[in-house]
């Protein structure tokens, strides 16, 4: 009895390991996966340091109507922050802002982005130089002036925050549908990669844990 006793426990045991470890991978390949800022092109919206999670879900492909009545699966927007696989090697993530949809029509004068031939309001744009004016020298500068492009069908243009200091869209082209991995939710940790490792808990940035990524 006590053999079979034993022999039951160790098996629920399994058992239990076995599903969690199942969940994680799961969960992992289909719902979140952590994310963690490497460099300065999303500044001053994310810095270097900052961990996300990113939900993987809300831009799974759907089936059917009825699927897309009952799974909170969304449209990728203007302004969605998002993880994706780099075109030009897509062993590589990255992270930008979603700033054309497909059919749209985009343009850089002077620094400013227009969208359908209307200026686009971008309240988290930062730049590391002012606008240098309308100027021919200028017009071979992609953070400058670039196009008009128009996005085509299943792809997005994609930029960074910090315009100056972002290797995006206007370098390397558009990105497919098929690349994103999902959307930045939140950040679950964030630390000041200058900090000494003999100063980590002053390292912790504390004011941006759960902050939200907008």
């Amino acid at each position: 009895m006590t053999t079979e006793f034993t022999k039951s426990t160790i098996r629920e045991y399994f058992e239990s390991i076995v599903i969690a470890v199942i969940l994680a991978l799961f969960i992992r390949t289909f719902v979140v996966q952590a994310f963690k800022i490497p460099t300065g092109s999303m500044e001053n919206n994310l810095l270097i340091g900052d961990h996300l999670l990113v939900n993987k879900f809300i831009f799974g492909p759907t089936l059917s109507r009825i699927e897309r009545a009952v799974l909170p699966i969304d449209e990728i927007k203007r302004g969605d922050v998002i993880v994706f696989k780099f075109p030009e090697d897509p062993e590589r993530d990255f992270i930008k802002r979603t700033i054309g949809l497909p059919g749209d029509t985009i343009e850089l004068r002077n620094k400013k982005v227009f969208v359908n031939g209307k200026a686009l309001d971008e309240p988290y744009v930062h730049f590391l130089f002012p606008p240098p004016g309308d100027t021919p020298q200028e017009d071979f500068d992609v953070r400058v002036h670039y196009g008009p492009v128009t996005v085509p069908p299943d792809h997005y243009f994609m930029m960074g925050d910090n315009r100056d200091n972002s290797e995006d869209s206007r370098y390397w082209g558009f990105m497919p549908k098929s690349y994103v991995k999902g959307q930045a939710l939140f950040i679950y940790f964030s630390f000041n990669e200058g900090e000494p490792l003999t100063h980590l808990l002053s390292g912790i940035r504390w004011g941006r844990l759960l902050n939200r990524v907008h």
